[in-house]
């Protein structure tokens, strides 16, 4: 199997939270793309807690302003460590994690005979 090295970015915020008038998440996807990361990808979360451990919830008849947002990067280790310290700079609140991973590529399916 052949596998390459790489390196996950995640960062955990809010969804109200804001980097110059901006939606933090959009902001990030923004200053990630321009600093030619392969691919960015936020993920909305349903329900969760932080820091201050004040649960955060979608449900039908209450509706949270400050849902979790997940904004995840994967690439070589050179590009996600040279975007960390703007990173760093735009989230001042949430959490930022690091992980060593192994970008696997997906294996092709035979083509389908036709008919």
């Amino acid at each position: 199997m052949d596998s390459t090295k790489a390196k996950r970015l995640t960062v955990y915020l809010g969804e109200g939270m804001k980097w110059q008038g901006k939606a933090l998440y959009h902001a990030l996807v923004l200053e990630l793309k321009a600093a030619g990361l392969a691919g960015v990808t936020v993920s909305r979360g349903i329900e969760g807690y932080g820091k201050r451990r004040q649960l955060y919830a979608s449900r039908l008849l209450e509706l949270s302003a400050d849902l979790p947002v997940i904004v995840e990067a994967v690439d070589s280790p050179e590009k996600i460590n040279a975007a960390l310290p703007r990173v760093q700079t735009m989230v001042r609140q949430g959490l930022i994690t690091l992980a060593d991973v192994e970008i696997i590529p997906p294996v092709a399916a035979p083509a389908e005979p036709r008919k």
